[in-house]
Formats: C-alpha cells, sequence, structure tokens
C-alpha cells in the first residue's frame, strides 16, 4: 500500500495515527505531495484523487481511496483489533456519529478559519477570503470544544469507553487548532484531560 500525503497536515496525520493504531505503519510506503507547492494540482495526482486533497491510499491492484474516513474504514477492516471503527450496528453509529461531529465542528470549523479568515497558505495557494465567515467557523470550534467537554465528563472517549475514529479525528483537530493558535478553553477541564492520555499514546507520535 501507499498513502499519497503532505506530513504534518491533519488529515495525513488521521491516517498516521489510524495506521499506528492498527500496526500497518510499517506496511505502507508514503509518498510526499508538496500541496505549498501546488503538486496536488498536477494532472498526476488529480488521476489519482480529482478533490485535489491528500491524503490518498492506493492499493496494490491500483485502486484509490480518498477522504480520511474511507481510509480509516479500510484501514479497520484491514487488520484486527483494536477495533477503531465499531463491531455492532450501534457502536458503528455511535462511533460515526460523533466522529461527523467533531470532524464538522472542530476539524473542518478549524479548517475554514485557517484557509477563508486568516492568510492560510498564501495567495498563490488560497483562492478566496471571507474574514467575517473565518470568525463564526473560529466560534464554532470553541463552541464544540465545550460540547466535546460536556462528553467527556461522563466517558473516557468521545464515542463511549474506547478510543475509536472519532478520538483520532480530534487529535488532528487539536493539531490543526495549536497551528492556529486556538487554545482548549480553561473551563474544559475534561476535555483538556481526554487530550492529556490520547497525546500519550504511542500512535500521537506518528501524526507528524
Amino acid at each position: 500500500m501507499k498513502i499519497y500525503e503532505y506530513k504534518g497536515f491533519p488529515n495525513p496525520a488521521r491516517v498516521r495515527i489510524a495506521l499506528a493504531e492498527k500496526g500497518l505503519f510499517d506496511d505502507v510506503e508514503f509518498v510526499q505531495v508538496d500541496v505549498t507547492a501546488g503538486e496536488h494540482l498536477t494532472p498526476e495526482f488529480l488521476a489519482k484523487n480529482p478533490s485535489a486533497a491528500v491524503p490518498v491510499l492506493e492499493l496494490a491492484d491500483g485502486t484509490h481511496i480518498s477522504e480520511s474516513t474511507a481510509i480509516a474504514e479500510y484501514l479497520d477492516h484491514f487488520a484486527g483489533d483494536p477495533e477503531l471503527t465499531g463491531k455492532t450496528p450501534k457502536e458503528r453509529a455511535v462511533i460515526s456519529m460523533m466522529q461527523r461531529k467533531v470532524e464538522a465542528g472542530l476539524l473542518d470549523a478549524v479548517g475554514f478559519y485557517f484557509h477563508v479568515g486568516t492568510d492560510g497558505l498564501g495567495s498563490d495557494i488560497e483562492s478566496y477570503r471571507n474574514d467575517a465567515w473565518g470568525a463564526r467557523q473560529k466560534e464554532t470550534a470553541v463552541k464544540t470544544m465545550h460540547w466535546m467537554d460536556g462528553i467527556l465528563a461522563d466517558q473516557a472517549y468521545l464515542a463511549g469507553d474506547q478510543f475509536t475514529v472519532a478520538d483520532i479525528t480530534a487529535m488532528a483537530g487539536f493539531a490543526f487548532a495549536d497551528f492556529v493558535s486556538l487554545d482548549i478553553p480553561e473551563t474544559c477541564a475534561h476535555l483538556q484531560d481526554w487530550r492529556t492520555r490520547v497525546s500519550a499514546r504511542p500512535s500521537a507520535a506518528k501524526a507528524a
């Protein structure tokens, strides 16, 4: 397997953590795509993912799988324990729900804030600027942090008592938030504790 990525970016980090959790990290070849230089816009890469986004998983038969959630789903079924996307219908539904809420409310919100509310990756890459929308997305991210803190008051991880893809998405979201200097509110003690615990997992060291 190959992973086309830009090391250090949030979505590639999600796949790296999933690979490490599943014990597959050393089974893949990482191919760097320099997004800051526009390599994701070349015809060669667009043939792999017309959405022009990393990461992309390439299988031995030439199949290309994009979207971090889809890649994580494949990896989770490819290898055994630990289960990151759930076993029972209820587990799978709850994990999928929580993953999407964290993705939209934190990771995507921080991304929108960075790309349209700041200088982002620079004028050569960014084609749109909207400070008001960026500020609104920043507010959404903080609101989501407070919601997550409430969830974590009653359980160890975002989707229950086990570490899942929902936590992986949140880890990437907070790494992005660190990059744009958006801190976890001081009142979110449960969220702070969760972040300390997940940051200590061996897979966290593989994210960047």
